[in-house]
């Protein structure tokens, strides 16, 4: 069951209360990396707010990157009866964290279990419990050393009500993590323990030296002003990185691309230091700005092909006008036709980022054009019933040259002397469209052949729904008029 359902069952907490969980389990990911911990969030069971505790129930759970879990299941969901779990209990009701416990046998592993109560809007609202194998505390390494110092003052914090930010978005997805690299700074934002992960990122951009003992807002702002012709910073790295306030940010020089998100350390009202943690992210960066690019050329790309299909309508049409012959003059006004609606694909695609057409905006287009051509001008109303929505451009080519096909079919044959509208209608699923051209007009004649008629426009129809939109094409002559009903599948490889 999802983390929100399980939390808003419970009668004793309030909406805030359950916000202030949702961002708390948004960035614990951060608490069990450093902390080499499984971390079990525990709500109090009762009948409301005041009421004595029943019980506790699991609500979330989040395994470390940086060790190996102590749980081979999942605990959320698990209910426990108030006393069965002492430390629990001791951390809700005294708001104190509880860390010199006996290890509990698990399997085969001697678990260390401390809890740490979650305080908010003046009160424990929930319980969260640290397992850790005994087996890997007993000669721990300097970085574990400092990670777990560090972990002990963010538990210190959020026994304080003080972590997470409340309302921050500064973990969001991306993050850099603990993995990544991690600098450990003092209260004057001098480093004082940095990871092999995260030295590494700073000798990706420049910086050849050990970085403890140097400001590491000081170490930025020397590399930045090497080969970079980024534009001035509003505030230099040196106020960004000082580890006083909340900041992510970004650095870029000649070398690379690192990511960087500074946490503030504190101890009731006093800052005692920060944790930044580091992320090289050259490579993504790299890719993200040739795809950037990628995107822009395919949308010139189709800018110029609309702007050539343009010029070759503007061609047609002078041609139209030197011939004498009315059948070859009607014959290029098919065609200029024919390639405006090719160009309509194109500028759409043109002014969109991805493969995909807002095919309602090129119907749009090509019924006010058909509109416009009409032999009945304001006597025809054409309407769209429902919502292509977004397509595949190798689907939105043919279907827009059919469509046109149908629609001026109907205009000059259908409704050539009686009737007065035009429906272009939709419906999808998932898998399969159909679209309907409906007229109101004289109909299909008797004996009419999909098959065997030789009007131009119906061949094309026929071809493109077959063999380049693997459709099916299918006339009904209702009561008046005629439908012309394509059923087309939406996912084409």
């Amino acid at each position: 069951m999802p983390f929100r359902h399980l939390v808003e069952g419970s009668n004793a907490l309030s909406a805030e209360d359950v916000s202030r969980l949702g961002e708390l389990v948004a960035e614990w990911q951060l608490l069990a990396d450093i902390s080499f911990a499984d971390l079990v969030l525990w709500i109090p069971k009762r009948s409301d707010e005041k009421s004595w505790p029943e019980g506790h129930k699991a609500v979330a759970q989040i395994r470390p990157m940086t060790a190996a879990t102590v749980f081979a299941h999942d605990l959320i969901g698990t209910e426990v009866m108030w006393g069965a779990r002492p430390h629990i209990d001791h951390a809700l009701s005294t708001g104190e964290i509880v860390r010199d416990t006996q290890p509990e046998q698990v399997g085969e592993l001697l678990i260390k279990e401390e809890t740490i109560p979650v305080f908010f809007d003046g009160r424990v609202i929930a319980v969260i419990s640290r397992h850790r194998n005994l087996e890997t505390m007993r000669t721990p390494s300097r970085l574990e050393l400092n990670y777990r110092e560090i972990a002990n003052h963010i538990y210190r914090m959020i026994a304080e009500g003080n972590f997470p930010v409340k309302d921050s978005v500064y973990l969001a997805e991306a993050a850099p993590r603990v993995g990544d690299g991690l600098v450990r700074l003092d209260v004057e934002g001098t480093v004082v323990f940095a990871s092999p992960n995260a030295r590494s990122a700073l000798n990706r951009i420049g910086w050849e030296r050990d970085l403890e003992g140097h400001k590491l807002g000081e170490v930025l702002d020397s590399l930045g002003s090497r080969g970079t012709d980024a534009q001035p910073r509003e505030e230099n790295w040196r106020v960004s990185m000082s580890g006083k306030t909340l900041r992510r940010d970004e650095f870029e020089n000649a070398g690379g691309v690192i990511d960087l998100l500074a946490i503030p350390l504190t101890e009731g009202d006093n800052r005692i230091g920060a944790v930044v943690l580091v992320h090289n992210v050259t490579e993504l960066r790299r890719k993200d700005r040739a795809l950037i690019s990628k995107d822009a050329t395919i949308r010139e790309i189709h800018h110029r092909v609309k702007n050539n299909l343009q010029t070759v309508s503007a061609l047609l049409r002078l041609q139209s006008r030197r011939i004498e012959d009315p059948n070859a003059s009607a014959a290029i006004e098919e065609a200029v036709r024919r390639v405006a609606s090719i160009a309509l694909v194109h500028e759409t695609l043109s002014t969109s980022g991805q493969d995909m057409v807002l095919f309602d905006e090129v119907i749009s287009k090509i019924i006010q054009s058909a509109a416009e051509l009409s032999t009945r001008p304001n006597q025809i109303k054409i309407t769209k019933d429902g919502e292509f929505g977004a397509i595949q451009s190798l689907i939105a080519t043919p279907l827009a040259l059919v469509l046109t096909e149908l629609i001026h079919n109907a205009l000059e044959h259908g409704l050539s002397e009686i009737g007065d509208s035009v429906i272009v209608s939709v419906s999808k699923n998932e898998s399969t469209m159909i679209t309907s051209v409906i007229d109101n007009g004289i109909g299909i004649p008797e004996g009419f052949s999909l098959e065997n008629n030789t009007n131009l426009g119906l061949q094309i129809v026929q071809t493109l729904t077959l063999n380049e939109l693997a459709g099916s094409i299918e006339f009904i002559k209702p009561e008046r008029g005629t439908e012309v009903k394509l059923t087309l599948p939406l996912n084409r490889n």
